[in-house]
């Protein structure tokens, strides 16, 4: 809440926000090496020769003002060595259960049954929540680098903006 009660509503901006992207994308230098533009999401595609790409993730990697961040180029890298890991351990479960299982009949019928039934059905199940998991986290973490990012932007923009008629 607020200490005044009549507080008045901060003015409209000059111009719309779609002019304001055309201009900003207008402005960006065209000869940017390994830049071709934004896509939807803000991130710059690279493109060019693997050096030029390289060397500017390189640079960002060791900012040490953390100014650049690099977790928006590496989470399709973070999900597929998930997705990997998550799929060498559904293996690994999913085989010693069944070995397991299998091992048990010999001295247990029903608790060999038991396991047999319950690692073809919850080892896969488990498997399929840890993916969800695991790209929750990753969106999650993308969606914080990019709302830092585009608050960055708004505060640069924000700084060079008239002041308000009052």
């Amino acid at each position: 809440m607020t200490d005044q009660p009549n507080q008045t509503p901060p003015p409209l901006p000059d111009r719309p926000a779609s002019a304001a992207a055309q201009e900003a994308a207008a402005a960006q230098p065209e000869t940017t090496p390994g830049i071709a533009g934004v896509d939807d999401t803000g991130v710059p595609r690279l493109v060019g020769e693997l050096d030029d790409i390289g060397r500017g993730f390189m640079s960002a990697l060791f900012d040490i003002t953390f100014t650049r961040f690099i977790t928006r180029r590496l989470a399709s890298v973070f999900f597929l060595v998930g997705l990997v890991a998550i799929g060498i351990a559904f293996v690994f479960v999913f085989v010693g259960g069944l070995i397991s299982g299998i091992g048990s009949l010999g001295w247990n019928l029903g608790g060999g049954i038991a396991l047999i039934l319950s690692t073809i059905i919850v080892v896969p199940v488990l498997a399929f929540f840890a993916v969800v998991v695991l790209r929750f986290v990753i969106e999650s973490g993308v969606a914080l680098i990019a709302i830092a990012e585009n608050t960055e932007r708004t505060a640069q923009n924000t700084q060079h903006a008239p002041a308000p008629r009052r």
